[in-house]
């Protein structure tokens, strides 16, 4: 690692030296300001999965590849990715750092590992930005205001989105906080109150039918159904692409009011609450559809059965939340991104670091790192044609399954290793508490993980 910074000795400037400054302890100068309590930091994970915004922009390629019965494999997705939140919830309890995974694997392997992690996560993230803001723009956002479908105005307004963004995310991390907690409000509000109309109305009318459970609709004669890289293993899509980002709480821990409580807490509870309330909702989703063939060939059947079942009106309010969540999302991973790269520039390990590790004396945020992903969004929309763009998007799906993999290996290498799981400080100081903690059993700086 490189050399620590230096600073005062209070606990929001000092360096190693500051009583009780984890920041301090991992060699730092604590530059960015706590401001983000439970709930917040809870936020900035649920923000990120986005359980209207998942199921929203996949719930078609389901329908198309296995049917309705394709929302079962939601469970496999659910069941695993708290298996997974757990270990992240390891490291980020006893690393409680910006940057995660870089941080982790550089104090707990290398640091040419570390180096790994870090442009792994830096990728997706830069792309994950692009991805969600688009998608706000031509799935969500024009259709509410009656746009028909164009593909240069829907990269103009996510350019917009973008730069709004990088506004809200230079001014304030409080404001972020602030933002993420009301778009997970009106999220939860949105699913539940949706999914209780949604089976009223099936009731009232009889309309619907449970028998749409095990149906496999449009894609009942598809050859290979079963096969592997079939119809039914392409449905793990909505699970895999929407049960993600729940370790974007740890890369705002240095943010984070006591953050080896809060932030594991926020991992393990928003995955958890994602996969139960995204299960629900989908259930009540397929029971709705009336014509399974007629909703499968639409381009946004969510939208169509909330039209067709609570009428034109309730259409208006899922679009408006899900405008509204995409929002959200892209915040997070633009800040998040912003984290890691600030996280990489103080350790002398991104590019241009002298000027990417600069934090705002005024508003306490990485500003440069953040201008930088807006100008990675601006250029991916400017330069890349329709098609390469999607591919690139699509491509990158595949990166958090290669770090979240690459995380649960590095926690059963460091288990199995006497003594592992320390968190050497970057100064060179011999004498951090995190050095007493091995993993798997009890953590004296975070008795509860």
């Amino acid at each position: 690692m490189a050399q620590a910074s230096t600073g005062g000795q209070d606990g929001t400037g000092g360096g190693p030296a500051a009583a009780g400054d984890d920041v301090g302890l991992g060699g730092y100068r604590q530059e960015l300001k706590r401001t983000l309590g439970p709930f917040q930091v809870f936020a900035i994970s649920f923000a990120f999965i986005s359980v209207a915004v998942g199921v929203f922009g996949t719930y078609d390629e389901v329908l198309r590849t296995a049917g309705p019965v394709g929302i079962w494999l939601w469970l496999i997705a659910a069941v695993g990715q708290p298996l997974v939140a757990l270990v992240v919830a390891q490291f980020a309890a006893r690393i409680p750092l910006s940057g995660s995974s870089y941080q982790w694997a550089s104090r707990l392997a290398d640091t040419r590992t570390g180096w790994w992690f870090g442009w792994l996560t830096f990728c997706y993230l830069a792309i994950a930005v692009v991805a969600i803001d688009n998608a706000l723009a031509s799935q969500a956002f024009m259709p509410l205001v009656g746009m028909a479908a164009d593909e240069d105005t829907a990269r103009v307004i996510t350019l917009g989105v973008l730069s709004v963004q990088a506004v809200v995310a230079i001014a304030s991390t409080r404001l972020v906080g602030w933002i993420n907690s009301a778009a997970v409000g009106l999220e939860v509000a949105l699913v539940a109150v949706v999914a209780i109309a949604l089976v009223i109305a099936v009731l009232v009318t009889g309309d619907g039918s449970a028998a749409n459970l095990t149906s496999r609709g449009v894609a009942a004669h598809e050859p290979g159904y079963f096969a592997v890289g079939g119809g039914l293993m392409l449905a793990m899509i909505m699970g895999l692409a929407t049960l993600v980002g729940f370790d974007s709480a740890a890369n705002l821990a240095e943010e984070a009011k006591d953050p080896h409580s809060n932030v594991p807490r926020a991992i393990v509870g928003s995955v958890v609450a994602a996969g139960i309330l995204g299960m629900l909702f989908l259930i009540a989703l397929t029971i709705a559809i009336e014509d399974v063939a007629r909703i499968s060939a639409d381009g946004s059947p969510v939208a169509a059965i909330m039209r067709e079942r609570l009428g034109p009106g309730a259409e208006k309010g899922l679009l408006v939340a899900v405008s509204f969540a995409f929002f959200g999302a892209g915040v997070v991973v633009m800040v998040s991104c912003s984290r890691l790269v600030y996280a990489m520039s103080r350790d002398m390990r991104f590019p241009a670091h002298r000027l990417m590790r600069r934090v705002s004396p005024r508003t306490r945020t990485p500003v440069p790192a953040t201008l930088l992903i807006l100008a990675l969004g601006i250029a991916l929309m400017v330069a890349l044609p329709g098609a390469a763009l999607l591919e690139l998007i699509t491509a990158s799906t595949i990166l958090p399954a290669l770090i979240y993999g690459a995380t649960i290996v590095l926690y059963l290498a460091v288990r199995r290793r006497p003594g592992a799981g320390r968190a050497p400080s970057t100064s060179g100081a011999s004498n951090c508490p995190w050095r007493s903690v091995r993993w798997g059993g009890p953590c004296s700086r975070c008795s509860s993980w």
